[in-house]
């Protein structure tokens, strides 16, 4: 018997059957039992080897190293999360949004920010905040499709992740993005059942462009509680603008709450670090300061 070795991108995991792209081939497989001994799931997201035989079912082999991997949802090698928010109804508070960038800056995963509903508020708040943070700050309008062909220039390559809180404009702009993402995902609904699996169910669609997108009906919008989380300790570097003030704290283990000589709180205070952000920190601080690390790998085990 020959069996045949192929790398490939799991793009769908439905029930324990999972969808591997080879290239322009999709191959359906099932994941070698050693994975669940070793307490290890293969994700969408991941590179994976698969071994073919010549009769039978294809199984996933071997999971190639993650750059990185989010709970929820279940994604690994994510390049960029788009969180879409705006200051038009139903408004985004920014705590939402520093969040979800403490987690993609913990994880080593790069954010875009896209205002959406410019057409009817600018968003000038959201945008002075968060480019001052130094992130890539993009205005768009799904309605009047302002800014989709440089946030669509800006989604060429590798996974994508787009969230943000309910009624904002999240398919939308997926379908300003591509035409065609009602009926891959109409197509979906169809193969799996409505309302079977739909919660667990995560697949990655190929964009014009050659990126991918990730969509799960369990995260149209910001699951706070569900997300993952960041050590106290690490929270200060995930928070990009604090990076130039910390090795000019007075203490070595500073938290950046009340200590004497704290670089970062004379940044906020003197209106280099923008107070919104500041006030998120502290609220994240507060929510994990009593969080162990064994506890979170506890949380984050996939």
């Amino acid at each position: 018997m020959n069996d045949t070795l192929f790398e490939g991108l799991i793009i769908r995991s439905i029930g324990g059957l999972y969808t591997v792209a080879c290239g322009e081939e999709l191959v359906e497989c099932r994941a070698r039992g050693k994975f669940r001994l070793d307490e290890i799931k293969p994700m969408v997201g991941d590179r994976v080897q698969i071994l073919r035989p010549e009769q039978g079912e294809a199984v996933i082999r071997e999971i190639l190293p993650r750059k990185n991997s989010l709970i929820r949802p279940a994604v690994a090698n994510i390049g960029t999360l788009v969180v879409i928010a705006a200051e038009a109804p139903p408004v985004t508070q920014p705590f939402l949004i520093d969040r979800v960038s403490a987690i993609a800056g913990y994880k080593g995963i790069d954010m875009i920010l896209c205002i959406n509903k410019c057409d009817r508020l600018p968003g000038d708040s959201l945008y002075e905040t968060y480019t001052r943070a130094g992130f890539r700050v993009i205005r768009t309008s799904a309605e009047t499709g302002e800014g989709i062909d440089e946030l669509r220039d800006a989604m060429t390559e590798g996974i994508f992740v787009l969230t943000g809180n309910s009624g904002v404009g999240k398919s939308s702009i997926l379908n300003r993005l591509d035409p065609n993402w009602a009926a891959k995902v109409g197509a979906l609904s169809e193969r799996i059942g409505r309302g079977r699996q739909t919660t667990r169910h995560v697949e990655l669609f190929r964009l014009p462009g050659g990126a991918y997108v990730a969509d799960t009906p369990g995260f149209q919008s910001f699951d706070v509680e569900r997300m993952d989380l960041v050590l106290k300790d690490d929270l200060a570097h995930a928070f990009r603008e604090f990076a130039p003030y910390i090795p000019d704290c007075r203490y070595a283990d500073c938290h950046h709450i009340k200590e004497q000589g704290c670089a970062v709180l004379e940044a906020v205070q003197a209106g280099e670090i923008p107070q919104s952000r500041y006030d998120s920190y502290l609220m994240l601080y507060d929510s994990m300061k009593d969080i162990h690390e064994w506890e979170l790998r506890k949380m984050n085990r996939i």
